[in-house]
């Protein structure tokens, strides 16, 4: 009976970090408005009102300095219809996506309309703000436009202190599915076992297998790889931010296993000040109960206590 090959893995993935930024005298003065249910629009020298507002005109280059209300009503320029919305988008039901010139404005924004129904979306049709109930300063603050025959006016909150920074979630979330020789890669790994290939063409080893990126040709050869290493560059990390799994400091190293020709990235736990180039490292797994197919089951690289691999044995892998 024929060997079936194992179906390639595949796994649903999601990077996701909170981007935080300064906002600017214009900007700023923009979100502060926002929060206050009021809309402002930068004017440029040629007469023309921008919104979202721009800090620089885009003719003569120079800093914007006015900003102008703009209403809280506008008109469909141009739409899209979501069917499935997608985790994070403004409206967890179908919507329009539309670029929206609201009334004293001359460039349009891009929101969702809550129109109920594709049917009811079309260009040209009036819609107004709906407002968040909660506002922060924030493009969110608008939850959304929704259509309307009739003018209205901003609520406002009287609030004074000034929005100088904004933190937006940034999160992709998508499947990742691997190739046959990475499978064989993490199902060794599952195994507690480190596997490289080599390049048929400059004989080179490489871990993960990959294209060789000398020949642009695939890995062939498998090769068992040892679980021990070479410290070839490194960097102490000090700076704590969210999501980090060690407390500083703490060291991430290029770590050059032995019989491996590329370094891989990882952890190396012990006292920072004594890492350094050619130190000899060896892996710490996890408990083999927790293993999977995935490179998590390698905590960190601890030091060894071996004498340091001299220069020339890495400085070709730096």
């Amino acid at each position: 009976m024929a060997n079936v090959a194992a179906p390639p893995l595949s796994a649903p993935l999601d990077i996701a970090f909170d981007y935080t930024r300064s906002l600017g005298p214009v900007l700023g003065r923009f979100m502060t408005g926002l929060r206050d249910g009021r809309v402002l629009g930068s004017r440029t020298a040629d007469g023309r009102v921008h919104v979202p507002p721009l800090e620089y005109d885009p003719v003569t280059h120079a800093p914007v300095t006015e900003l102008v209300d703009v209403r809280p009503t506008g008109t469909v320029t141009s739409w899209t219809w979501t069917d499935r919305p997608l985790a994070g988008q403004p409206l967890d039901r179908p919507f329009g996506f539309a670029l929206i010139r609201l009334d004293g404005a001359d460039t349009a924004l891009l929101h969702a309309v809550d129109a109920g129904a594709r049917e009811r979306m079309h260009t040209g049709m009036r819609v107004r703000i709906r407002w968040a109930a909660e506002r922060v300063g924030h493009i969110r603050d608008i939850e959304c436009f929704e259509p309307s025959a009739e003018p209205a006016g901003p609520p406002g909150t009287g609030k004074s202190d000034p929005v100088m920074m904004i933190t937006t979630p940034i999160r992709l979330s998508y499947t990742h599915t691997t190739s046959a020789d990475e499978s064989r890669y993490l199902r060794a790994l599952a195994e507690g076992r480190l596997l490289g290939q080599r390049c048929p063409v400059c004989r080179k080893v490489y871990v993960p297998p990959r294209v060789c990126p000398a020949d642009g040709v695939p890995t062939e050869e498998e090769v068992p790889i040892r679980d021990h290493g070479t410290v070839t560059t490194f960097c102490v990390v000090n700076v704590p931010f969210a999501g980090q799994r060690l407390d500083p400091p703490y060291v991430v190293a290029q770590i050059l296993l032995d019989g491996a020709d590329i370094p891989i990235p990882h952890f190396v736990v012990g006292d920072a000040g004594d890492v350094r180039m050619g130190m000899r490292v060896a892996a710490v797994w996890r408990e083999p109960e927790s293993w999977t197919t995935t490179p998590e089951n390698i905590a960190h690289f601890r030091p060894t206590g071996e004498p340091d691999a001299p220069y020339e044995s890495f400085e070709e892998h730096l």
